[in-house]
């Protein structure tokens, strides 16, 4: 709800259901912790936002079976959340960079489905010889499609968490609802450790799993180079919908 600039009008304009929060995000159907800092923590944006848990859309299907059959649950999602008052569509993961051309047809706003789009942006800062390097929740299933979806490069180097010994079997297992918070942030760690020592090439990590965020700063002062995730995506995507005003 605005009112004009320099005006004493009283005026309101209205047409939504819902104000004060121009992001939507789509969220996966999930029962792990969503500590601060994870995306589906409300506590973890500054500024309000909108959610939307698309039914059946379990972590297991999306990450590991290519969310087979549920583009048009997530549409049908999205345009809830329009509908609701949301000016610009987001996903709790980064593995429906395979729905982004097909979301943004169908909902008219702008749509930021994974962190993976950042790679390019975060290509663009490095020095000569120096590349981005991905960390994601499973290495063995981010395909060729995904990242097109995103606008990587194939070849960008990547490492997974499967191998580790919490983060994966909570998050994509399903194999309990509690989750050692210690345990998950070596999980995340160590994979971006191997990632450096096999790629020494990389110059900036991106973190494809929208529940590493609260990892991010542990990895980064672990390996000395810059980690960007979703937050780092969300909040600049949010400042297009609501630039600061400098008075």
């Amino acid at each position: 709800m605005t009112y004009p600039a320099n005006s004493s009008s009283r005026i309101a304009r209205g047409g939504k259901a819902l104000y004060g929060a121009p992001l939507g995000i789509l969220m996966l159907e999930a029962r792990f912790p969503r500590i601060p800092g994870d995306m589906g923590n409300g506590t973890t944006w500054p500024f309000p936002v909108l959610y939307r848990v698309v039914s059946g859309a379990s972590p297991e299907k999306v990450v590991l079976k290519g969310a087979a059959g549920l583009l048009p649950d997530f549409i049908d999602a999205a345009k809830d959340l329009v509908r609701l008052g949301a000016e610009a569509i987001t996903t709790n993961c980064g593995f429906l960079a395979l729905f982004q051309k097909e979301l943004a047809a169908a909902v008219g706003v702008p749509v930021a489905t994974s962190s993976l789009m950042q790679v390019p942006w975060v290509q663009a800062t490095l020095p000569p010889g120096k590349r981005v390097g991905l960390v994601t929740v499973s290495g063995s299933t981010l395909s060729p499609a995904h990242l097109a979806g995103a606008g990587v490069p194939l070849d960008t180097p990547l490492v997974g968490t499967e191998n580790g010994k919490e983060f994966f079997r909570v998050l994509i297992k399903a194999e309990k609802d509690d989750m050692d918070i210690a345990q998950a942030e070596r999980d995340v760690v160590e994979a971006g450790k191997e990632l450096v020592a096999r790629h020494p090439e990389v110059g900036a990590i991106v973190l494809e799993c929208t529940n590493m965020p609260p990892y991010a700063a542990a990895l980064q002062a672990e390996i000395g180079l810059p980690v960007y995730d979703i937050y780092s995506m969300i909040t600049w995507f949010h400042a297009g919908l609501r630039p600061r005003a400098f008075g």
